[in-house]
């Protein structure tokens, strides 16, 4: 058996060493370069998505914050043209089955759904991530109470179809737009009432 020395195991850790402290500099300037582009396309994307669900404003409201069951949640007034509030848009999420289903909605002061759109999803292929698509979200428009999940069926006034073979991300989504209809009666009921 061969015996090593000192200088056969320095030399390759010192060098492992100076790679490591190299590639994580490159990676933490990399980072810091690209992090303030990431954020702005973020905001781009979430404003984006406040015209989507009330597409009657004009213009959003600084960001604010609703307190319910010991969460806050994230949300926006809509505003018209001559800045009178026109509605809300709500930030909430769900635990779907691939993980949590972040979604954003609008709900006009007559406390009906404008509109969702679903800001992040993770669930399987082909059945849950259809819960992305424009025919299951539209279902949620004008909903203005508790709103339920049927998998057969024609759905009444405040129920929706299931996502074929998707009811458990069907019914986070749901639970998400449920969250917001709440929230809305405590931001909104401050508000209007």
């Amino acid at each position: 058996m061969k015996k090593l020395n000192a200088k056969e195991i320095l030399v390759p850790a010192v060098s492992l060493f100076i790679i490591c402290l190299v590639v994580t500099a490159l990676l933490a300037v990399t980072n810091m370069v690209t992090a303030p582009k990431i954020d702005e396309l973020a905001a781009e994307r979430q404003n984006e998505a406040k015209k989507v669900v009330l597409s009657d404003a004009e213009s959003f409201s600084d960001e604010k914050t609703v307190e319910k069951d010991g969460v806050q949640y994230t949300y926006y007034e809509g505003l018209s043209q001559s800045e009178e509030k026109i509605g809300y848009v709500f930030l909430t999420s769900a635990k779907g089955y691939g993980g949590d289903i972040d979604i954003m909605v609008g709900i006009g002061n007559d406390g009906s759904v404008k509109g969702v759109t679903v800001l992040s999803i993770s669930e399987t292929a082909g059945l849950g991530m259809n819960a992305k698509n424009d025919k299951f979200l539209n279902q949620y428009k004008d909903k203005n109470s508790e709103i339920s999940v049927i998998k057969t069926g024609t759905p009444s006034d405040n129920e929706i179809q299931a996502l074929t073979g998707a009811t458990i991300t069907s019914k986070a989504v749901t639970s998400a737009v449920n969250t917001a209809l709440d929230l809305y009666k405590t931001a909104g009921g401050e508000a209007n009432g």
